[in-house]
């Protein structure tokens, strides 16, 4: 399929886009409005999604999230199937410390599930996310799931039976009859192992394995038809076992096929809340991996004991059983410290046998094996791990855990201080650690104790059965004899009217200790009897039965625990009875209530604690309270009730959190209280404002104010202040006064400065946020100067123009630190500044360079000192930025240009001129040729020969006139090339010691009048040539010192403005020249080719490193040498420092460049031959500044 991306119009309003973008966070739809978005500014996004409850009827329910976005977006709530707008119901808070909005549901109820809303807008686009709230009704069994429910309403029951579950609550299980076979075995081997089917049908009293394992194939059959309607595989089945951080947890791998499907977890048919990532917010919890389902539950209990189960759907995946025995640890493991290379012991005792306990370490199961020792005692109450051969990685804590109980400590491996150094120390046969104590002799006396309880409970248990079989049925207590009367005659119209019982009597409660009365009143007066619990009551010690006419009372004059029962009046046939209850007002213990009384300190971020100990007593209900409002269990907020204490855990405390915390007791005697208080430190709030001006002079500044209204929980120890010189950026500490100050005298100020201060308040916790005075104060009074002089104009320009004016004639006593100019164009009222006022023009003059051609401005100064800008100047005379009239003339102009043949001539002259002057070339007094261009820009003028001759060679002559004047410039160009060599070289001795040499002139002398010649002479003792005449205008040159026996060389150039031709060699004049030659016998030839002594070497420096690269020459006469770089010679470039020295050939580059790679070659060649060398340089890496020598 093609997919575009979609526009949407929901939330955008006229003009705006609806472009869909992605979060980084799953599930967040995002819908920008404008594009692009401006600089800084962004859409809402969720960096915290609020995460789908399940949780059970009448808890508190929450949603938080937390969004980014500028500008700050605003976040509301609404759900799909109903409105939030109740606040009673739904409350939606924001914590701006966290940037936390939170949406709560206290007491949520069974309507309130839906699927839920979060929108968080702003400006530039909306974020929306949508979370699910499932509600568990109180009472929910597994049998009860809503949807078969909605089924059956249909009249669909078959789904209903369907979805019943063979594991029935306790309280609807029904007495089994005599060889039925309890569900919850089948279930258990549904999901167990082969290994443990032994096991659970020993438990179960199942004998008959072959027809047990018949109808569990039939089972396993059937339930995998089930499941395969919702889950592709399921595997790797983990039962449920404690770990080593207290909780337990059970596993399975499902793949399922509908990822949206609802997943239910039951124990013992009931269904269970759990949460999928709050986990420390509900007890239970189901963590998603991939395909692995991991169920877990804390703070475990006797209580959490029973089979859980999971299910898809209707369909049960996984179950398995969770059994608690009843032990605990007499004597826990201690910690241990060892040597490396020696064994480590910890050991416990249990209370009960234990088969097996669980060992941890580093919160890793350990296993019996080659590192790890398990050993058990034979009456199962001694159990003992041993560390073999301890090293140091082995330090750690280790833990050991029996049922829920666990009880950890450290394992400590110290160096062996006696080791050899580098060498592993021997293995070691001590141990170390151990509990200290004689653990035989404590299990003998818990063996002992276990015996010696387990007679008892049978004795106990024979003695009812005796007392159940010799106990009467019983009796019900016989009514009281009507009380005879004398015969009286009988009124013939009023009957005797029959006892009645206007006022009966009902259950009361009655302190110990203190008088409890019971009154009975008839329609008549008649005898009447008291009963309690069966027995008849008579006046007796401490009891008094009274009549007063028709009232009848039961008085116990000091009530006790034994007076408690129920309590019974008869009369005739007629009789009421009532409960009577003895007990007491709920007491706490005077120690317990001294230590709960101590405050509980905690810093911000921090969970608080509080845990009040109090007799177990029935019909007692606990609640506790902050600040004499009622805390509830949910949020932050966890509150455990135990028989005989009760814990309150109040998490992640704010300053808000602080106050009185108050536990209450109370039954049908009345209610004790016990109070603490609740400190959480923070750091102060800022000190209160705002800041007062106490006093200001030229030298002091003194301010004022208030403490801050929170303290942060500890008192405030000093006030840091710091100040800011207006204008500046740069804060500095003034200093530090103690808490019991809230003033400041600031002596170092200037007079006329402004000043900022800001105060934070300290204590232990750290500084609070600043309080700042909201406006500057000055040192002193504000004195301003007085007007300086109107501006003046010196000259004017198209772009700059130039003031100046005269300081104010008062000052007013206070030195002037700068100025500040204005400048307002022609026709408009706004004066706009030219220089910051804490940035003054130091001087009285200035050149105002922000000026428009052609507009007229004029100028106001005024004069500054400390206090500010004074008053300001009358302004200047009206001035327009342009130039002023003027004469062309002409700019350091050149008036000589060489230009090789063949290349394009520029003439470039710069010149000023008011108005624009005309331009006009001339070559040689004539005008220019057609082909030659002239470019005319403003101030400067071109002249382009395209492709220059020798023919172009001559004066040309620029002419600028404008209405001022006119004005004219000669350039010589002289185009030339290379000159030619000059002819045969002939030598001649006139006197001794100097030598005539002459030559013939070169073809180029009649053409360049510039052209002059250089002597180069050789000798066969140096063997170097080197220049003996320069910048010759001849044709002859003699030269002197020539010395007998040593040969010569001479060499003349041609030479002019583009450089030097190649040279003419002179005959040879010296030995052979002046002496006879030799017989072919006596003759001696040093004569030779070239040849290479010492090649060249490969070279790669990196780039930006100095480079020398040699080589050695020889050969007779002495060879001339070349360099040349990918075939170029390179001679002659000034990149290149190349030397010759008696054959040692050097050329050196001060700073390599990527360019200079590639192959260089030197060739040396004599009139006898050629010799040649050749190498790569290959530059890379980064420069450096460093040398590279070869």
């Amino acid at each position: 399929k093609m997919f575009r991306r979609s526009v949407v119009t929901d939330g955008t309003a006229t003009g705006q886009v609806g472009i869909k973008k992605k979060s980084k966070v799953p599930g967040v739809m995002i819908t920008q409005f404008i594009e692009p978005l401006p600089e800084g500014m962004s859409h809402p996004d969720f960096t915290r999604k609020p995460i789908a409850l399940t949780i059970q009827e009448g808890k508190f329910a929450f949603f938080k999230a937390i969004v980014t976005g500028d500008p700050t977006p605003t976040v509301t709530w609404s759900r799909n199937n109903g409105d939030v707008s109740d606040t009673s119901r739904y409350q939606t808070k924001y914590d701006p410390t966290s940037n936390e909005h939170t949406f709560e549901m206290p007491n949520v109820m069974p309507d309130q599930a839906d699927t839920y809303k979060c929108f968080a807008i702003n400006e530039y686009g909306q974020a929306i996310v949508t979370v699910i709230l499932n509600i568990i009704e109180v009472g929910y069994k597994k049998n009860k799931a809503p949807q078969p429910a909605a089924e059956a309403t249909n009249g669909n029951f078959k789904n209903v039976l369907k979805r019943r579950s063979k594991i029935l609550p306790k309280s609807e299980q029904s007495e089994r009859k005599d060889g039925e076979i309890d569900p919850k075995f089948w279930e258990l081997l549904l999901s167990a192992e082969k290994k443990d089917y032994e096991r659970i049908c020993a438990e179960f009293g199942v004998t008959d394995f072959r027809w047990m394992l018949k109808k569990l194939n039939e089972k396993k059959k059937e339930r995998e038809e089930e499941q395969a309607e919702f889950v592709r595989n399921i595997s790797n089945l983990k039962p449920i076992q404690v770990n080593a951080d207290g909780t337990a947890s059970f596993e399975v791998d499902m793949d399922l096929i509908d990822p949206s499907s609802s997943i239910f977890l039951y124990k013992d048919g009931v269904m269970v809340p759990y949460t999928k990532e709050l986990g420390d917010k509900i007890k239970h919890n189901l963590k998603q991996v991939g395909k692995k389902y991991i169920f877990s539950m804390k703070d475990l209990m006797p209580d959490d004991a029973g089979l859980y189960q999971l299910d898809v759907e209707d369909v049960n995946m996984f179950s398995t059983d969770f059994k608690i025995p009843m032990v605990d640890f007499l004597v826990k493991i201690q910690e241990v410290k060892a040597i490396e290379r020696e064994d480590a012991v910890f050991e416990c005792v249990l209370s009960n046998p234990f088969s097996k306990i669980l060992w941890f370490g580093k919160n890793l199961p350990l296993e019996q094996g080659e590192k790890y020792d398990i050993q058990v005692s034979e009456d199962k109450l001694i159990h003992r791990l041993v560390v073999k051969d301890c090293m140091v990685v082995d330090k750690g804590i280790y833990s050991a855990c029996a049922g829920i109980k666990s009880c950890n400590a450290w394992l400590v491996v110290e160096a062996d201080k006696e080791a050899p150094k580098g060498k592993k120390s021997a293995r070691k046969t001590t141990r170390a650690g151990g509990s200290g104590m004689d653990l035989q002799k404590v299990a003998q006396e818990q063996q002992v104790k276990l015996v010696k309880e387990r007679e008892e409970r049978k004795e106990q248990i024979q003695i009812a059965k005796e007392e159940a079989a010799a106990a009467p049925p019983p009796e019900t207590p016989p009514a009281p004899a009507p009380t005879k009367t004398p015969a009286e005659p009988e009124a013939p119209k009023d009957p005797e009217p029959k006892p009645g019982i206007t006022c009966g009597l009902s259950d009361i409660y009655c302190h110990r200790g203190q008088p409890a009365e019971l009154a009975v009143t008839m329609n008549i007066e008649c005898e009447g009897t008291w009963f309690k619990d069966g027995e008849q009551l008579n006046s007796a010690a401490g009891i008094n039965i009274t009549k007063d006419g028709t009232s009848h009372k039961l008085t116990i004059q000091t009530c006790k625990d034994n007076d408690s029962g129920v309590y019974r009046f008869v009369s005739g046939d007629q009789s009421t009875q009532g409960k009577v209850t003895v007990g007491g007002v709920p007491e706490f213990d005077p120690d317990d209530l001294h230590k709960f009384s101590k405050p509980v300190i905690i810093r911000v971020g921090q969970n608080a604690a509080f845990k009040m100990p109090f007799p177990p007593q029935e019909s007692l209900v606990v609640s506790w309270f902050k600040d004499c409002t009622e805390i509830k269990d949910g949020g932050g907020v966890k509150i455990v009730r135990e028989p005989n204490h009760s814990r309150l855990l109040l998490r992640d405390c704010l300053r808000t959190d602080a106050g009185e915390i108050k536990i209450q007791l109370k039954n049908p005697f009345g209610s004790v209280e016990a109070t603490s208080k609740l400190i959480v430190l923070d750091r102060p709030g800022p000190p209160e404002g705002p800041v007062e001006t106490a006093e200001s002079t030229s030298s002091i500044i003194e301010i004022k104010w208030n403490p801050p209204k929170d303290d942060g929980g500890s008192a405030v120890t000093n006030y840091v202040i710091e100040r800011q010189q207006a204008g500046q950026c740069l804060w500095t500490k003034l200093g530090d006064v103690s808490a019991d100050r809230t003033s400041f005298r600031d002596r170092n100020v200037m007079h006329g400065k402004k000043y900022n201060y800001r105060i934070y308040a300290e204590n232990p916790e750290g500084l609070s946020d600043t309080l700042e005075t909201a406006d500057s104060i000055m040192a002193g009074i504000m004195i301003l100067s007085g007007p300086p002089g109107a501006p003046q104009v010196v000259s004017a320009s198209k772009t700059c123009i130039k003031l100046t004016w005269t300081p104010p004639e008062d000052d007013r006593g206070v030195p002037i630190i700068g100025y500040q100019l204005e400048k307002r164009k022609k026709d408009t009222n706004q004066w706009i500044a030219l220089n910051a006022v804490n940035e003054p023009i130091e001087d009285v003059k200035y050149a105002v360079k922000d000026v428009t051609e052609g507009t007229e401005y004029e100028f106001r100064v005024s004069a500054i000192n400390e206090s500010g800008p004074g008053d300001l100047s009358p302004p200047s005379a009206m001035v327009c930025a342009k130039n002023p009239n003027m004469r062309p003339c002409f700019k350091n102009p050149e008036d000589f240009i060489v230009v090789r043949a063949g290349i394009s001539a520029r003439v470039k002259i710069c010149y000023e001129a008011e108005p624009p002057p005309e331009i006009t070339w001339l070559k040689d007094n004539e005008p220019i040729s057609p082909w030659i261009n002239i470019i005319n820009t403003e101030g400067m003028s071109q002249l382009v020969i395209p492709s220059s001759k020798r023919s172009d060679s001559a004066i040309y002559t620029i002419i600028a006139k404008n209405s001022v004047g006119e004005a004219s410039f000669d350039i010589e160009v002289r185009v030339t090339d290379e000159p030619k060599s000059p002819g045969p070289v002939e030598l001649e001795q006139t006197v001794h010691g100097k030598v005539l040499v002459s030559w013939a002139p070169s073809p180029d002398q009649e053409l360049d009048d510039r052209l002059f010649y250089m002597v180069s002479q050789h000798d066969s003792n140096t063997r170097v040539w080197k220049t003996i005449a320069d910048r010759l205008l001849t044709n002859t040159y003699t030269a002197n010192n020539i010395l007998p026996g040593i040969e010569y060389h001479f060499r003349i150039y041609a030479k002019n403005d583009m450089g030097l031709s190649d040279p003419s060699q002179s005959p040879t004049w010296g030995v052979n020249s002046n002496r006879g030659r030799l017989s072919k016998s006596t003759e001696v030839c040093f004569e030779r080719p070239p040849s290479i002594l010492v090649p060249l070497k490969v070279h790669t420096p990196p780039k930006g490193y100095q480079l020398y690269m040699t080589c050695a020459v020889r050969g007779c006469p002495t060879p001339t040498v070349s360099w040349y770089l990918n075939g170029i010679c390179i001679n002659s470039d000034n990149n290149y420092y190349i030397t010759n020295s008696f054959g040692v050939c050097s050329m050196y580059i001060m700073r390599v460049r990527p360019n200079d790679s590639g192959e260089y070659r030197v060739v040396a060649v004599n009139s006898l031959g050629k010799a040649e060398c050749s190498t790569k340089l290959i530059v890379k890496g980064k420069a450096f500044d460093r040398r590279v020598g070869i």
